[in-house]
């Protein structure tokens, strides 16, 4: 059986507004073993895409506990945080997030290139990396000359080029027709495979989340379901 990769235990997430305090996340415990393909769900307003940010250490929660591998996630702070999540974790969202000066071969060598990697030694890995979610022909257009879909298979590219653990995607076929959205799941379960990824998605697909071992269900901040499919 895998050890857990992620545990949370008490998590809970608030911010401040003018009209008061905003509970996000409520009390939120589960682990995720390594390997494992998690749907997180849930209507607007949640909690998905707070939970999404504080594992991958771009937020931090307001109480509880994040692990990884049985390490405090939060015990790091600043470049040291920075080191691990670039490190450790892709991150793939709806919105792409691609630089639109930059053709396709840049934008999946840009992480490699901010950590300090030559540009030869980059490019070849990105070359393959848009080799394998079959983008071969598009390696010099820029993101305005791609479609949806294959603007979102770069940004999976991207995600996994620093060869992370734990792939973080935020409602990665949100903005896709049904079909295009099929063929980024199928990529993302091969990418899975290939790249041995701890998964989790967060998703309004019903088609998506009932593809994934595990559905975990958040309703008010607070979980309401975690069940094996």
């Amino acid at each position: 059986m895998n050890k857990p990769l992620i545990q949370i235990a008490d998590l809970c997430k608030s911010f401040a507004t003018p009209g008061g305090e905003v509970r996000v996340l409520r009390d939120v415990a589960f682990s995720i073993n390594a390997g494992e393909r998690v749907a997180v769900v849930g209507a607007s307003g949640a909690g998905k895409t707070t939970l999404m940010h504080i594992l991958g250490g771009l937020d931090r929660p307001s109480s509880g506990q994040v692990l990884f591998e049985g390490a405090s996630l939060f015990d790091s702070r600043g470049p040291a945080l920075d080191a691990f999540r670039n490190r450790t974790i892709g991150f793939v969202f709806q919105f792409h997030q691609l630089l639109p000066e930059f053709s396709a071969l840049e934008n999946v060598m840009m992480p490699l290139l901010i950590g300090g990697m030559k540009r030869a030694a980059a490019a070849e890995i990105a070359v393959e990396l848009l080799q394998q979610v079959g983008l071969e022909h598009r390696l010099s257009h820029k993101p305005g000359a791609l479609s949806g879909g294959e603007q979102q298979r770069v940004a999976i590219a991207r995600a996994l080029v620093r060869k992370p653990r734990l792939l973080l995607a935020d409602e990665p076929t949100g903005n896709l027709d049904s079909r295009t959205a099929d063929g980024i799941y199928q990529l993302l379960d091969s990418m899975h495979e290939r790249h041995g990824l701890t998964m989790i998605v967060v998703t309004h697909s019903m088609a998506l989340d009932g593809k994934l071992d595990r559905v975990i269900e958040l309703e008010d901040g607070a979980l309401a379901n975690d069940s094996l499919n």
